[in-house]
């Protein structure tokens, strides 16, 4: 059986840059085996790095640094974290998985294939092996095409009433409906104040139904048909949102649902099965993240949509859990089954 630990006080953390072009295919030997291999460095894969390396598993985390809340100042709702940059939350996560022996790479996964393990290709043209994988990726938020939209995106536009509604408590709030959906983050950012006016942009009155309608005069949601041209702004704040003919209405803060991208490009390669979602195709998971491809594990934004990092970082604890448990089965089974091979056999495993 293969020894599993790190030699005690030994701790390993590489951060090195790659900017080697992405290749398609594997073409170079694996460096080592390792127990899992973490694509992504964000909440859920750090969290799942965390417990793996503290149950002595060779473990390795590829962080492409493109967390999804790069844009926010703060993030909120994480109990004892309330208020941290997410930058330093993430550096802390770092800092803790290293004290056990993980090693983070900042690369990129560009190609995977399942031969028994997992063989992943890197941007950098190096190729790792796994006996697991979890795929800790996450999403990309496109959001619709405005001008000054992105500009002032995680500061004064904003997608998620839990995570920055309390800080911009009873200002005048602006709704961006892209789709009918739209009418639900309208009715919820109420909570939160009382001046709201949803801009229909690319909804149509009509398809709008008698019981949105209602709910929204119930909550005192104004209603402004039209396409919205672009975001005003003034003195590096918000102050408005500009139609189509012309019209200002003048606004503090607008709400907008981006369009969420699923980085789950390696999980469909390995043939995981998928589910389609009102915002994309997200991996069919069990309760502790596995998906239908044995050893392959999802968490975080890569399994679900509305995974804020308080989820993010449960689902990876959880993953990492199962792996640890999965792993010492496997190993156990195998001596089992050399022993009862006969002589000689145990020293093969």
């Amino acid at each position: 059986m293969e020894a599993r630990g790190r030699p005690s006080g030994v701790e390993v953390v590489t951060l090195t840059e790659h900017t080697s072009p992405h290749t398609d295919q594997i073409t170079t030997e694996p460096t080592g085996r390792h127990d899992a291999v973490v694509l992504g460095g964000g909440a859920a894969g750090l969290s799942a790095a965390l417990v793996l390396g503290r149950a002595r598993r060779r473990t390795l985390v590829v962080d492409a640094g493109e967390p999804r809340n790069a844009a926010a100042a703060h993030m909120q709702g994480y109990l004892s974290r309330d208020g941290m940059p997410p930058a330093e939350f993430l550096a802390v996560g770092r800092k803790e998985i290293a004290r056990y022996g993980v090693e983070l790479v900042r690369d990129r996964a560009v190609d995977v294939r399942r031969d028994g393990d997992f063989t992943v290709a890197l941007a950098s043209g190096r190729a790792v092996r796994a006996r697991h994988l979890v795929v800790a990726t996450g999403l990309k938020d496109e959001l619709p095409p405005v001008p000054g939209l992105a500009e002032r995106y995680g500061r004064e536009v904003l997608h998620c009433p839990y995570c920055h509604g309390w800080e911009v408590r009873d200002r005048a709030f602006g709704v961006l409906a892209t789709t009918p959906m739209s009418v639900h983050q309208a009715l919820m950012v109420t909570q939160w104040s009382k001046d709201v006016t949803l801009f229909l942009h690319e909804v149509a009155p009509e398809e709008l139904s008698d019981e949105d309608l209602r709910r929204l005069a119930a909550a005192g949601v104004a209603l402004v048909p039209g396409a919205v041209a672009e975001v005003v702004a003034d003195g590096g704040r918000l102050t408005g949102v500009r139609l189509a003919d012309g019209t200002v209405h003048g606004r503090e803060v607008l709400f907008v649902a981006p369009r969420a991208v699923p980085r789950t490009g390696l999980l469909v390669r390995l043939g995981a099965g998928m589910r389609e979602t009102p915002f994309g195709a997200y991996p069919v998971v069990d309760e502790r993240g596995l998906t239908t491809v044995p050893g392959l594990w999802a968490a975080g934004n890569a399994s679900g949509f509305a995974e804020q990092v308080v989820n993010a970082a449960s689902r990876g604890y959880r993953a990492g859990a199962a792996i640890n448990a999965e792993l010492l089965l496997a190993d156990l089974d195998a001596a089992v089954a050399a022993r009862n091979a006969g002589p000689g056999a145990a020293a093969r495993v």
